[in-house]
């Protein structure tokens, strides 16, 4: 399952990019909601390499 945690890594930095582009076009909303994804995406990341995962409930 780590091996996932490559594709959980790429799509944050989108993400990343997504909320700087959001900063500079004054739309502070769409950037903090996007760093929000990208730190929740990260995560996930983490966890799978870890080998962990979420419990539920």
């Amino acid at each position: 399952m780590a091996e996932c945690s490559a594709d959980w890594l790429n799509q944050p930095l989108q993400d990343l990019e997504q909320a700087a582009a959001s900063m500079q076009a004054d739309r502070h909303e769409w950037a903090c909601f996007a760093a929000h994804q990208a730190t929740e995406k990260a995560l996930k990341a983490l966890n799978l390499a870890l080998g962990c995962c979420a419990r539920q409930g």
